[in-house]
């Protein structure tokens, strides 16, 4: 396996002094009409040229892997004007941080719920040997393993989790894309990629049970307002009882007890208001 290294250079400006001088004297030479300075300036300018090949520009955030007839011989990071080996190959890598948006791929989740998610992921180069030569066209192999690496993590939990035991696709955003950007990582690194990082950017049930899931949402929405609803009901009543019967305001009976706590019971769970009725007269 390739690893990235260091290439022997110099520096370009140097290199360019030469190739003015060498190609300057070639063309003096030729001024000469006597067969020697002909040979020697002829010489002189291929001696130009051949310098000429050798000369490259490394932009900021650039690498520039070097080949020569085949044979992978190093790389420059360091932004400038260089001079490589005459008739090499360069081919410039970008260092610089980039985003790739998934697009919406439809999953089941670990309960067989299809569901829609998308991702974004941030990453960079950090090994150009390995982006070049190690893999066929680094940046779509980096968008197949996101989205493969996508669908490996989102099919290994459910969308939510109904007793809140256990990690959710919706309940734990952040630890699920931390285990997304660390399954990315071992997947790219062949490629000299690191992830930096990856995040959710889209999850829903699909439309097809959207509406269902909905529904089962806001029942649950509802079961557990009217249990803390019915839980403070019966606090309350509790309390009136323990109260009335501390200070001795009214004696109450089972049966009447009884009645006071249907009333009261009605009165606070129902969700709508009470309406209340005034007795004004008895038959006792």
């Amino acid at each position: 396996m390739l690893k990235e290294k260091q290439l022997s250079y110099l520096n370009g400006f140097v290199a360019l002094l030469f190739f003015i001088a060498f190609m300057g004297a070639g063309v003096y030479l030729f001024t000469i009409a006597t067969p020697l300075p002909i040979i020697l300036g002829a010489i002189s300018c291929v001696i130009a040229f051949v310098i000429l090949t050798g000369l490259t520009i490394v932009q900021p955030n650039q690498a520039a892997v070097v080949t020569f007839f085949g044979k992978y011989l190093g790389v420059i990071r360091n932004s400038g004007f260089y001079m490589v080996t005459p008739f090499s190959s360069r081919k410039k890598v970008s260092l610089r941080v980039r985003n790739f948006n998934s697009a919406k791929l439809k999953v089941n989740d670990v309960n067989g719920n299809p569901i829609e998610i998308a991702t974004v992921v941030v990453f960079s180069v950090v090994d150009s040997a390995k982006a070049l030569f190690e893999v066929d066209e680094y940046e779509t192999f980096v968008e197949i393993q996101s989205e493969t690496a996508l669908r490996h993590v989102a099919s290994k939990y459910p969308y939510d989790q109904l007793d809140g035991n256990g990690f959710s696709l919706r309940g734990n955003t952040e630890e699920i894309a931390q285990e997304l950007t660390d399954e990315l990582q071992n997947r790219l690194a062949i490629a000299g990629v690191k992830v930096i990082e990856s995040r959710l950017t889209h999850l829903a049930y699909s439309t097809e049970i959207a509406s269902a899931m909905l529904q089962r949402q806001q029942a649950e929405a509802i079961l557990s307002a009217r249990e803390k609803i019915v839980d403070g009901a019966v606090t309350m009543v509790q309390m009136a009882i323990e109260r009335l019967q501390t200070e001795s305001i009214v004696e109450l009976d089972d049966e009447r007890k009884a009645a006071m706590i249907n009333n009261l019971l009605v009165a606070v769970v129902s969700d709508r208001s009470a309406q209340p009725i005034i007795n004004t007269s008895s038959l006792y």
